[in-house]
């Protein structure tokens, strides 16, 4: 059975094939519209949800579709991915000894003959920063790491120097929460 990520992440792409030896990557086409007003777990699970179906109506035969998305969500305003380096500053600003919370939407469509199987779920993971002068702010940004990522920062990369507390699972806080995966595809006997 073809496994199949609907993603263009390197971290997704690190994080699968830490469950699964053989999938492709299909990359979806579509523009994440992040500023649709729901609550973050119903939103992350509606863009996961779309990122999967785009790439699920375009392909064939018995197969899985994983689609992913994430975002972070502080006193009740959505970080998503900044647009610039000015917008990381204030974004890294605002999560500065302060706990925030990462939501990972998770759908997974699976197509066993003429039988097709949904799930759609989504994860939430708590990240408490220390405190962060300016000073920590401009090294960090020195690096670009912030570009592309929900809250301006990659837990797993250099940012983790500025990760206090977590409570919750780390795949979550990447961007694809293996944890819940590995319990379907083994309910569904894929793994």
């Amino acid at each position: 059975m073809k496994i199949i990520l609907a993603s263009s992440s390197p971290r997704r792409k690190d994080l699968m094939e830490k469950l699964v030896k053989d999938f492709e990557i299909i990359v979806p086409l579509k523009d994440e519209d992040t500023k649709q007003k729901m609550c973050m777990n119903k939103l992350c699970e509606k863009l996961s949800l779309q990122k999967a179906e785009e790439v699920f109506s375009k392909t064939s035969g018995d197969r899985v579709v994983i689609g992913s998305d994430c975002m972070v969500s502080i006193k009740n305003k959505r970080l998503g991915k900044p647009h610039s380096e000015q917008e990381a500053n204030e974004m890294l600003k605002l999560l500065s000894n302060r706990w925030h919370t990462v939501y990972t939407g998770l759908a997974v469509l699976i197509q066993k003959g003429e039988k097709i199987k949904k799930y759609v779920l989504c994860d939430k993971t708590k990240v408490k920063f220390k405190r962060l002068t300016q000073q920590d702010i401009d090294w960090y940004l020195g690096f670009d790491e912030y570009k592309d990522k929900a809250g301006s920062y990659a837990v797993q990369g250099i940012s983790n120097v500025f990760v206090e507390k977590i409570k919750g699972n780390l795949s979550t806080i990447i961007g694809l929460p293996t944890h819940k995966l590995f319990d379907i595809l083994k309910a569904e006997e894929i793994i």
